[in-house]
């Protein structure tokens, strides 16, 4: 497959111009990369309006996954996100998304800055990051929304590994007449499984993938991609509300990277893939063999249930080792097609080494989603706020999402009164003041 904007960019990287165009460093060397480090110059094409190399590469994409069309994101996910809301919300007047609750911070940003109203699907999971949710389920949650949802909304893969039923739930929507949206950031490789487990190919509407996750892709490379079966305006439009909330200065850098995964995708990724889901179950065996718990997950991540989940992070970290995220439940690897056999073996050699507990915990977290809602996501975001120390919480109106990333799923969202468990589950993420809506 051929690389059309890294080409373009090597070949000017390679030859004589003398640069009186951005970027300021002109070329030359402060990190090793600025030579590539390009901006829309003639012949570079323009993200946002592409009709040469850029619209090439994207068509080449776009036939990899077998959709309508699939755009290049410079800025992660995060923009997807914005970019696919606007779509299913255009000319709406006050509409109205459903979603699980395990939405990213980026979800409420969007929500704000569209003026979307929210209902959630709440679940028996235990955990910030989870909402495992049946057929039923769905169904149940679009018949009692107070109207009918403009779109259903859900995170598959989430941090935790659990993919949703998204062929079950796309029959759902389907059925219902409601596009469904997938986070998809954290599996953009599930297209390249033996059988696909791809949103897009499950019957998604819409679906954004963080290549950057899980493809080697620089980070902010990220894909949206709009399925085959939906409506032709969000197609025609999606460039348009991918620009409503993009940089106007996209990274060529990030752009190159994508450009030569696609080529990297058609060559062996697929055995490479393969290869590499076989060792991580082998790996996972050990690890059960060596006392530890797994909980299961998509291919590509290793979830250790651990009762000192945060110690045994900061054991491997001893061991050089780095994990993607721990707290007082769960520890996430998240491995790749370009870790090597000696990383497994480290890896497995570190957990062996660990002398503390290795049992699954048994710790039941307050969840605490289910609080009062006083205002929309929008009215709480944009209304005078003030920062407040965790004690003084309590009863307050959260006015941004307060949460880390990783896992970046806000504990409290936007507009809604902060209750008592929430302030224990703060406190537990270490979160020690929180932004409030000012009294008054």
């Amino acid at each position: 497959m051929k690389t059309p904007i890294s080409d373009f960019v090597s070949k000017y990287a390679d030859s004589d111009i003398t640069r009186f165009h951005m970027p300021g460093h002109k070329g030359k060397s402060f990190l090793g990369c600025e030579s590539l480090d390009i901006t829309e110059i003639d012949g570079a094409d323009v993200l946002y309006s592409c009709n040469g190399i850029i619209k090439e590469s994207e068509d080449n994409l776009s036939s990899l996954f077998g959709t309508a069309h699939s755009f290049y994101s410079t800025e992660g996910s995060t923009l997807c996100i914005k970019a696919m809301l606007a779509l299913v919300t255009l000319g709406k007047k006050n509409p109205l998304v459903l979603a699980a609750r395990n939405i990213h911070k980026a979800f409420c940003y969007a929500a704000a800055l569209l003026d979307i109203d929210v209902e959630f699907i709440y679940s028996s999971s235990r955990h910030l990051c989870s909402c495992e949710l049946s057929c039923d389920d769905v169904e149940k949650a679009i018949d009692n929304c107070t109207r009918k949802p403009d779109a259903l909304y859900l995170t598959s893969p989430d941090y935790l590994g659990h993919i949703q039923n998204i062929e079950g739930i796309a029959k759902v929507c389907k059925e219902k007449n409601i596009p469904l949206l997938v986070d998809n950031a954290h599996g953009a490789y599930l297209k390249f499984l033996p059988e696909s487990r791809h949103p897009i190919d499950l019957g998604a509407t819409i679906c954004c993938d963080s290549a950057h996750k899980t493809l080697p892709v620089l980070t902010g490379g990220a894909y949206l991609h709009i399925s085959k079966d939906a409506p032709k305006e969000y197609t025609e439009r999606a460039r348009e509300m991918l620009s409503l909330f993009a940089s106007t200065s996209p990274s060529y850098l990030i752009m190159q990277s994508l450009d030569i995964c696609n080529r990297y995708l058609t060559e062996d990724y697929r055995a490479k893939l393969l290869g590499t889901v076989n060792r991580i179950e082998h790996c996972k065996a050990k690890i059960c063999n060596l006392g530890y718990h797994i909980k299961g997950s998509e291919p590509l991540k290793i979830v250790i249930e651990c009762a000192e989940a945060e110690k045994l992070s900061a054991h491997l970290r001893e061991y050089k080792v780095e994990c993607e995220f721990a707290d007082e439940r769960y520890l996430v690897l998240m491995a790749g097609t370009e870790n090597t056999e000696s990383d497994f073996v480290k890896l497995e050699k570190a957990l062996e080494c660990y002398k503390g507990c290795r049992e699954a915990s048994k710790l039941t977290l307050p969840i605490g989603f289910k609080a009062k809602k006083i205002m929309s996501i929008r009215e709480a975001m944009l209304s005078a706020s003030e920062i407040v120390p965790l004690s003084q919480a309590l009863g307050r109106v959260c006015a941004t999402p307060t949460v880390s990333c990783p896992p970046a799923v806000p504990i409290v969202i936007s507009g809604e009164e902060i209750t008592a468990e929430a302030v224990d589950l703060f406190d537990r993420y270490g979160i020690t003041s929180i932004s409030v809506v000012q009294d008054g």
